[in-house]
């Protein structure tokens, strides 16, 4: 059984979509296409400069992925961005990344974030969600200048727990972030809010659930 729960933040605890979504309006009919790029482009930059041996923050890159989608909606203001950025800075948490989080804090469970967010970016965010006093860490790549999934990376939470890669118990909705977890052997779920069709078959989940709180009914 874990006793370690590792939880990825941007998209796991942390709706990314909601930035875009608290200014739909004023961005216009191409919310959605926008908040899809602006997602696909921060993860893209992430994994070519890790390829390339290069580090820019999180934050940095959630920057440039933003211009670029904006680049692709000519028709929507350019003074939105700074409102965007700023609501990304403070995303709204899942319903469910709360209740699970104080679930486990209540059966004696550690828990923590492992995130490519920078240590700012991820301050704001928990501070935002007011889950703080439910974390136990709150660790992010930036100290080792390389993403997920380089399986350093996921060394952070065995390093800093003191424990083995099988005490862990890791969740994420991405499932590239799944397949990195189970290389490190991690007890890793995929919570597949959207329904997305399965990848990276040799390195499959532990289990794949639908929401967070099935998470803490395993627990």
């Amino acid at each position: 059984m874990s006793s370690v729960f590792i939880f990825d933040a941007y998209g796991t605890l942390f709706d990314v979509h909601a930035a875009i979504a608290r200014h739909c309006q004023l961005v216009g009919p191409d919310a959605d296409r926008i908040s899809a790029t602006w997602r696909s482009k921060q993860l893209e930059y992430s994994w070519t400069l890790t390829l390339a041996g290069h580090y820019a923050d999180f934050w940095a890159l959630t920057e440039r992925a933003l211009d670029y989608a904006l680049a692709q909606a000519p028709k929507v203001e350019k003074g939105v961005k700074p409102k965007l950025l700023e609501s990304y800075f403070k995303l709204d948490a899942f319903p469910d990344a709360r209740t699970t989080l104080k679930t486990l804090k209540a059966k004696g469970h550690k828990t923590g974030i492992l995130s490519n967010g920078s240590p700012a970016m991820l301050k704001g965010a928990v501070e935002a969600a007011g889950i703080g006093g439910d974390l136990d860490a709150q660790l992010s790549v930036d100290v080792l200048k390389m993403y997920k999934p380089r399986q350093e990376v996921y060394r952070l939470v065995t390093d800093h727990f003191e424990c083995k890669p099988a005490d862990v118990a890791f969740a994420s909705s991405n499932r590239w972030d799944v397949m990195g977890a189970v290389r490190a052997g991690f007890r890793a779920f995929w919570i597949n809010r959207a329904k997305m069709p399965d990848e990276y078959a040799d390195f499959p989940p532990a289990q794949t659930l639908s929401s967070l709180n099935a998470l803490a009914d395993i627990a």
